[in-house]
């Protein structure tokens, strides 16, 4: 079934004087996903959810919704809303008033006015908080009045910029889920801009990493985890051990380590990806691995559910990064400054061109 696409942006080009903030990008933010412009800080996804808002021009380049042209049409004429970092709440109003002022703004019949009110209020859990105030409430029910205001305007679709990043590390986990819950529920387009690959992994259906103003890869959260474009894609979506060195034949040469066994027929320079869930560790050489190497011990770092295990390999300067699970059934004796094998198999590394 195909899914028809609420927004298209073709060939958008921002500059700002001679340096270029968004180079040349087109995209598809689809009916009722939940899509994210993931990125490091300055690569330009900000920019870019800017644009779709109408807060920007962009130098060249279109900005279609639902197929109308909308690239020069106005932010207050565009069906979409936006929700900032700083939440931007009335501190002199209720939480209700907060949620009702758009809908005041825009004169709709007050009956129409408290039907949407209360129901948004229901579905955000924030009810039984109708009467507080900004100052009376948590950071998470703060962003949550955001997001009612924003959502009971009942826009096209909804932008999120870095929605998150000013909760503790428990709260915005709780609040993934909790805009995950509302986006599917209401069968909303949400696109959201943020720097932290964990907090798009876990909410996005497609996510577009994004470098230098240039889209690395789209793709869902397992196909850039699992079949990254890039080394920069590799290294920015979770963890990976890298080694530099020559393809041919099925294999790669690693100068002062010798011959890895990868999954795909490379030639010339690449770069060999394998993520540390994937390495086994053995107390001696394992015979059903295709790729095995001894090591040194250097670091053992326990996270709960676990041990991360930085072994030295010989001949290279960066450590290789094991992820020893904590319900191993036959678990490797891992001693600082021991001797340790490191095996796995060449279908769960990456080879990536140059």
């Amino acid at each position: 079934m195909t899914v028809s696409s609420v927004i298209q942006l073709k060939n958008i080009l921002l500059k700002y004087g001679a340096f270029t903030a968004i180079d040349n990008v087109s995209v598809n933010f689809r009916e009722g996903e939940f899509f994210a412009l993931l990125g490091p800080s300055g690569c330009g996804k900000s920019s870019l959810l800017r644009i779709v808002a109408g807060f920007v021009e962009p130098t060249s380049g279109e900005v279609l919704l639902d197929g109308r042209d909308m690239t020069n049409v106005p932010a207050r004429q565009r069906p979409i809303n936006m929700m900032f970092q700083s939440y931007a709440l009335f501190p002199h109003m209720s939480v209700e008033q907060n949620v009702r002022y758009g809908l005041e703004m825009a004169k709709l019949p007050e009956a129409e006015i408290k039907a949407r009110v209360r129901d948004i209020l229901e579905t955000t859990h924030l009810s039984s908080m109708a009467r507080r105030r900004p100052n009376q409430l948590s950071g998470g029910q703060r962003q949550r009045v955001a997001l009612a205001r924003a959502l009971v305007m009942r826009p096209r679709v909804l932008l999120l910029d870095e929605p998150l990043g000013a909760l503790d590390k428990k709260l915005r986990e709780a609040m993934q889920l909790e805009l995950k819950r509302l986006q599917h529920e209401m069968g909303l387009t949400f696109v959201v801009v943020t720097h932290d690959q964990e907090e798009a992994l876990v909410m996005a259906d497609r996510i577009a990493l994004m470098r230098a103003g240039r889209i690395e890869q789209i793709g869902s959260a397992s196909e850039l985890y699992e079949r990254p474009a890039s080394r920069f894609v590799a290294d920015f979506i979770g963890r990976t051990n890298f080694f530099e060195g020559v393809g041919k034949g099925g294999k790669i040469r690693i100068e002062q380590l010798g011959e890895l066994v990868g999954d795909v027929e490379a030639v010339g320079s690449v770069t060999y990806s394998i993520r540390p869930e994937w390495i086994r560790l053995f107390n001696s050489q394992p015979a059903d691995y295709e790729n095995c190497l001894q090591g040194t011990v250097e670091e053992v770092n326990y996270h709960g559910q676990g041990e991360n295990v930085m072994v030295r390999l010989p001949g290279q300067s960066q450590l290789v990064t094991v992820l020893k699970p904590a319900n191993e059934l036959i678990p490797a004796t891992v001693v600082n400054n021991g001797k340790i094998w490191v095996a796995w198999n060449g279908r769960d590394a990456r080879v990536l061109s140059h």
